[in-house]
């Protein structure tokens, strides 16, 4: 059964990053955190300044506490005991770092990336600003097309992400996005990277793991 599993995820990854390759990105697939973390690693240089966007999935695979070991300056607005002005401040630095490292809310299998965000920081920084820019997936985020990554968001991702936070959204009540107009909603912006922005050397690394949102 679990081979049958990992033939499945290899067989979906390997077909995404074909895709995400074609689209110009520089695309790799991982079956395990272990060979993604060596290569994200790799790709940092010594003495960047670092971005980190709000992803579940970073932490879960041991990035954010791996980059602190080594000694990077990092820009992180969810780092635990900031205040609000002092997250807003970490937003804008995150915009300027070397490096920005996030995940993204799904992939199609053609090889494009769809985020939702509150603010836009996140996704201001993944299409222009750091000049490098590493985007961090579980297979779990890879949709059909555009609809289904509509959906998956609504469905999942954006009411979990209200949970995290303890907005006081209607998702938290029903579990599913209710398109509301709370002013705490963190469904703002909706954006499309079709094809690797031109000015950014843009990695796309996908685990064969379930992971993050």
């Amino acid at each position: 059964m679990n081979d049958l599993k990992k033939w499945h995820r290899q067989t979906i990854g390997q077909r995404v990053v074909q895709e995400l390759q074609k689209n110009n990105f520089a695309a790799v697939y991982f079956e395990e955190r272990a060979d993604a973390l060596q290569y994200i690693m790799a790709n940092i240089p010594e003495g960047a300044t670092i971005g980190i966007g709000g992803s579940a999935t970073l932490r879960e695979i041991g990035l954010v506490s791996l980059l602190k070991e080594k000694g990077f300056v990092l820009y992180d607005h969810n780092e635990p005991g900031l205040t609000p002005i002092e997250k807003t401040e970490m937003r804008y630095k995150e915009q300027t770092a070397d490096v920005f490292i996030s995940s993204t809310n799904a992939i199609t299998l053609s090889g494009e990336l769809v985020n939702r965000d509150s603010t836009g920081n996140r996704v201001a920084a993944m299409m222009f600003g750091p000049k490098t820019v590493i985007v961090v997936a579980g297979i779990n985020k890879v949709v059909r097309d555009l609809a289904e990554a509509d959906e998956r968001i609504k469905l999942y991702a954006a009411p979990i992400n209200t949970k995290r936070h303890e907005l006081p959204n209607p998702c938290l009540k029903t579990g599913q996005c209710a398109d509301c107009r709370s002013a705490q909603r963190i469904c703002n912006i909706t954006t499309v990277i079709h094809r690797r922005p031109p000015l950014t050397n843009m990695h796309v690394v996908l685990i064969g793991e379930y992971l993050g949102f």
